[in-house]
């Protein structure tokens, strides 16, 4: 999936002469607003969509793409989360936005990406400060710009250390009596507890020098197992001072809603500028056909399953739900949410949701998110997080 540092480009060249309908324009309603004082939308265009894991060559070679996203920003969803390890997303993302930049210039944007991961496995994760350079300066030239406004470390639980009890299950324990195997009570915030934590603390203090340059304006970290994000905040202020930005992804579902408690810890105790969540439907998870490489075990995806039965009756059915689930807790958090969205149905879809949440409480809605928690509830996977790495 990924582009090696060192292999050679492959260019992208969009369509030319693509329609412009009514369905490339988006329909009047709600404007989304911006959280924060990064200037971040409610929404954000999940990238990785540009890429072979989610999409076949056919679609990524028509004018879906390109026809996306230019709604995507007429709806005002203009800030773009991508990753050296998407693939060509970085590629893709870039030539599109060079197109459309008579209509969107770049000041009207941001820009979000990720380095320090270029595959699957722990072996392909390099922290070291030459390759976070390296990769950051790439991901300039592929995106056709100056400056990045959000560059995470990718991933760094497979990184940094692992302190944690248990590896899946329910960790918000974590908050409360399980603080200290966690890594997570008073007093340890500065403990490095390896060699792991070491890297990351060193490219962090790239990326920072980065910053210092005028190639990045905004740092951040993402991880999936939730005290491991918040424990690497807490190093991380103790040796750099606050993280700019951290993105958490599928802990802020109708499946996993566990991020709504680490939220403030994120924002009081480490200090943390901004926080975003990614994923409300679980990569895939929470659809009627979740990806055969989806991390979910069986009993999980049985459940999910289960709810998709008993959404079948709503418009949307689960996808739907899920999505209205999410950005209503966004919103009451203060939380952007990036969203995954590979066609003009789906992106028309998204708004439609995101502002019937955002301007209607309806009670049939809600009536339909508890039914469907209630089934994993019932399973045993209600806030259950797999393993990671």
């Amino acid at each position: 999936m990924v582009v090696l540092l060192d292999s050679v480009q492959i260019p992208y060249d969009p369509p030319t002469g693509f329609p412009d309908n009514e369905h490339d324009k988006p329909i009047d309603g709600l404007a989304l607003g911006h959280i924060g004082n990064l200037g971040i939308p409610e929404l954000v265009f999940g990238a990785a969509n540009f890429s072979h894991q989610y999409n076949q060559e056919e679609h990524m070679t028509s004018d879906v793409p390109i026809r996306s996203l230019r709604l995507c920003m007429r709806y005002g969803i203009r800030a773009f989360d991508t990753s050296a390890y998407y693939g060509p997303s970085e590629i893709v993302l870039g030539s599109i936005l060079k197109a459309l930049m008579v209509e969107f210039p770049r000041e009207s944007y941001r820009l979000i990406t990720k380095c320090g991961r270029y595959g699957l496995t722990p072996a392909d994760f390099d922290y070291s400060p030459s390759t976070i350079r390296r990769s950051v300066r790439r991901s300039l030239e592929r995106l056709g710009t100056t400056y990045l406004d959000v560059v995470y470390l990718h991933d760094v639980e497979m990184v940094a250390e692992e302190v944690m009890p248990k590896r899946n299950g329910d960790h918000s324990t974590a908050l409360g009596v399980d603080r200290e195997a966690y890594g997570l009570a008073v007093g340890q915030e500065g403990k490095v507890w390896g060699k792991g934590d070491g890297k990351v603390l060193q490219a962090y203090g790239e990326l920072k020098q980065m910053k210092e340059e005028g190639l990045i304006r905004n740092i951040g970290i993402t991880a999936y197992p939730l005290p491991t994000l918040l424990r690497v905040a807490l190093l991380i202020r103790e040796v750099h001072g606050p993280v700019d930005v951290v993105m958490s992804y599928c802990h802020l579902t109708i499946q996993n809603d566990t991020l709504a408690s680490f939220a403030n810890e994120f924002a009081e105790r480490a200090g943390v500028r901004q926080l975003l969540t990614a994923s409300p439907l679980c990569m895939g998870l929470l659809t009627p056909n979740p990806p055969e490489w989806s991390p979910a075990p069986p009993k999980l995806r049985s459940a999910s399953l289960d709810a998709v039965d008993v959404c079948s009756a709503w418009a949307g059915g689960l996808p739907n739900v899920a999505q209205g689930f999410a950005y209503r807790h966004a919103r009451t958090l203060g939380i952007p949410t990036v969203v995954g969205m590979g066609s003009l149905e789906q992106v028309h879809e998204t708004m439609r949701v995101w502002r019937e949440v955002a301007s209607d409480e309806r009670i049939q809605r809600k009536e339909f998110e508890d039914r469907v928690s209630r089934i994993f509830e019932a399973s045993g996977y209600r806030n259950y997080s797999w393993p990671s790495p």
